[in-house]
């Protein structure tokens, strides 16, 4: 892989990336905690949703993400840290390739296995849910990989308008590649129930979380050993909390439905990188873009907090 250092640039196959300072970092980091090679994890912003066929926006998610950083306590009172005192460095958006959304996968394949290269935990931050596919290949490529999907949509169609490359097919193409788990769903096509049926595919129902997450959590656990990559489509939640999705579905996860699955699934999993996509910005509501903000910080501090105990729940 064609990379080079300098002091805040990284090349990666071309493209360079610089590290973003305050205001444009996540977080509004000082540079002591938000240099590349000396962070721990690294964000890569990827505003991207040139397949987004009803509600486009996404692209204007992580620049939103990032703003509504700025005014998080960084001290996380659950877990009892500042993670961002591990290093949380922001690179410069990842330049979008409108021509190809295959082009644009294999983009943030690159980036993301760079990352991996230099033992940093990298989050990308969507845009649309294809750009996932990218940074799951790059990680599923030599390993045994396992995928926690969060999403209110199955995303298993092969094709989507004539194209593999869809957001309606993120899943379809990770099942290539890797075993997963879908947590959160209630809204599928019949082609869909049928290949979950047909393939034995995991899935946890919105329902089965919302009616008995102990038991919805064991068997996302039974599954979730070893490595563990997490996608999280922001439409997971229910609209109550977060309307700014491009097709929100009602009855899906409240805050702590999702963020109780998270920390037990940090808490005994290898979390080797995440992801939190499909934010569409609304004007006048900058709750949703919080909550999102919050979000990352949330996992990070997981992610963090056990990977130093090396403890379980």
């Amino acid at each position: 892989m064609g990379t080079s250092r300098k002091d805040n640039i990284v090349e990666i196959e071309g493209d360079c990336f610089y590290e973003q300072n305050p205001p444009f970092n996540f977080g509004g980091l000082d540079p002591e905690y938000s240099n590349f090679w000396d962070s721990w994890a690294v964000i890569v912003l990827v505003p991207y949703d040139s397949t987004t066929t009803y509600q486009p926006g996404t692209r204007n998610g992580p620049s939103q993400i990032i703003l509504a950083s700025q005014q998080l306590e960084l001290y996380d009172e659950e877990v009892g840290i500042e993670i961002y005192e591990k290093g949380i460095c922001t690179l410069s958006p990842v330049n979008p390739n409108v021509s190809s959304p295959e082009k644009m996968v294999k983009k943030v394949q690159n980036v993301f296995g760079y990352l991996r290269q230099c033992n940093k935990l990298p989050v990308l931050v969507g845009g649309e849910h294809l750009v996932s596919v990218g940074a799951i290949r790059a990680f599923a490529e030599d390993i045994d990989l396992k995928v926690v999907h969060f999403d209110a949509h199955a995303d298993l169609r092969r094709s989507y308008q004539g194209s593999e490359y869809s957001n309606a097919c993120v899943m379809r193409l990770v099942s290539d590649n890797c075993d997963f788990i879908t947590v959160g769903v209630r809204s599928i096509s019949w082609g869909e129930h049928k290949y979950i049926k047909e393939n034995n595919i995991r899935c946890v129902y919105a329902r089965d979380v919302i009616e008995n997450r102990e038991k919805a959590l064991e068997d996302i656990l039974e599954f979730a050993q070893g490595k563990v990559y997490i996608t999280i489509d922001l439409d997971v939640l229910d609209p109550s909390i977060m309307p700014a999705v491009g097709t929100p579905e009602p009855g899906g996860l409240g805050w702590y439905d999702l963020t109780y699955l998270l920390k037990h699934l940090c808490g005994r999993c290898e979390i080797v990188g995440f992801d939190v996509v499909e934010l569409l910005p609304l004007p006048g509501n900058i709750a949703p873009d919080f909550l999102a903000a919050k979000l990352i910080y949330k996992m990070l501090a997981y992610s963090g907090y056990y990977l130093d105990k090396k403890i379980n729940l």
